[in-house]
């Protein structure tokens, strides 16, 4: 005989119920989904943006603000020096200096062993603006002392860098640089103030974004966490020092705050992550006090005492898994805190700096043509940290409520 066993509803672990009521709020689910795009472009990095440049900072200036779609012909000319090959783990995590300079053109052609060029001025063509430029010098990365030429075949001859001698026919050599070297492209958002790629740098700002609030909430999540624990399950004076702490750090303006250890600390990526963190953990120890005082006096902590066991194990082996709840929601919206502070600090100039991508940055740089039309320049990294906010905060309301109906 076969016997069919269905699991129980109630078989379910404490994780998987929880899971099944966040699913099941549909505002969460789509905030959790919204931020995991988020998250997998910021880890992808530069293998997915169209500037694979460091800081996605290969600067255009006569592409300067151009809108979402723009197209234009680039010609790739070799770059003479050696390019060492780096892995794909280095080239995600800090991208890769390109092995040739781009050169915005309007038309080209050929001139004997040179390739004449029209440089882009704008959407009107200015022949005046002409540049020439070896074909050797676009294809290979040559040796300037050796001035390529001609030999007795009728080939073109050039020594490259690491001295080895090419020799390849001119309509070779042209048909090549027609098929790879002068390509056509597409800047998706257009372009900055500066000519770079604007979703290039929108994708490395979530990047800077998520990094400053997961380092932010962990620094606090350490800091009030034990502080929290340490005033609750002790008490006395030692509750009453850590309650006058709290009350001094919560009596100053939060922003004011960061703004002054941000100038204590100097201008930079990491001292933004510092100084965030260092305010943040108010929230988290106030609460974490409030659980911990609720369980010290449970039976089982009681058992736990009576066992001899040390404070430090109670406090973080038996208390603290029964704390995640809260903390895990007010950490949600501290990562939402974090990326607005991130923003805010860019905003003002006392951040993360140039030429790191930072949307709040960004912001700063465009600014100015909210009154003009291209206003779209601050309004998609605006739109970019309302989005991810906004993740966050329905990610926090729907673990609120799941772990609400879970107690």
């Amino acid at each position: 005989m076969n016997w069919k066993f269905a699991r129980k509803p109630n078989s379910y672990s404490p994780g998987k119920i929880l899971w099944n009521r966040f699913r099941s709020n549909k505002p969460a689910l789509s905030g959790f989904i919204l931020l995991l795009c988020f998250v997998v472009a910021s880890i992808l990095g530069y293998l997915v943006t169209p500037d694979q440049s460091p800081q996605a900072n290969e600067q255009h200036l006569e592409l300067a603000t151009r809108k979402p779609g723009f197209r234009v012909k680039m010609l790739r000319i070799k770059n003479n020096e050696k390019h060492p090959d780096s892995s794909l783990w280095k080239k995600m995590i800090s991208g890769e200096r390109s092995g040739y300079s781009e050169i915005p053109i309007s038309a080209y052609r050929f001139e004997n062993l040179d390739i004449v060029v029209t440089e882009y001025t704008g959407d009107t063509v200015d022949q005046s603006f002409t540049s020439r430029y070896s074909i050797a010098d676009v294809s290979w990365a040559i040796d300037h002392n050796i001035t390529p030429r001609l030999d007795e075949s009728g080939n073109l001859l050039a020594v490259l860098m690491s001295g080895e001698t090419i020799s390849e026919p001119v309509e070779l050599i042209r048909n090549r640089i027609v098929e790879y070297h002068v390509i056509e492209k597409k800047f998706l958002l257009g372009t900055d103030r500066f000519g770079r790629d604007m979703l290039s740098r929108m994708i490395l700002g979530a990047r800077v974004s998520l990094s400053v609030g997961l380092v932010a909430v962990l620094i606090s999540l350490f800091i009030g966490i034990s502080l929290g624990m340490i005033a609750g399950f002790f008490g006395g004076r030692t509750d009453q020092l850590i309650m006058w702490l709290i009350s001094v750090v919560w009596s100053i303006p939060t922003l004011l705050m960061v703004i002054a250890i941000s100038l204590a600390l100097g201008k930079g990526f990491w001292q933004v992550f510092v100084a965030i963190g260092l305010t943040m953990w108010v929230d988290v120890a106030r609460v974490v006090r409030g659980q911990v005082i609720s369980l010290r006096e449970k039976e089982y902590v009681e058992a736990t005492r009576a066992l001899g066991f040390h404070p430090l194990r109670i406090m973080f082996k038996h208390l603290l898994p029964n704390v995640t709840g809260p903390v895990v929601v007010i950490a949600a919206a501290n990562f939402a805190s974090a990326i607005l502070m991130e923003a805010g600090l860019s905003f003002l100039g006392i951040g993360v700096q140039p030429p790191i991508p930072s949307w709040g940055g960004m912001i700063k740089d465009h600014y100015g043509f909210i009154i003009v039309d291209k206003a779209y320049l601050a309004i998609l990294p605006g739109l970019a940290i309302m989005l991810m906010v906004l993740a966050f905060m329905l990610m926090g309301n729907g673990l609120r409520d799941a772990t609400d109906q879970a107690s």
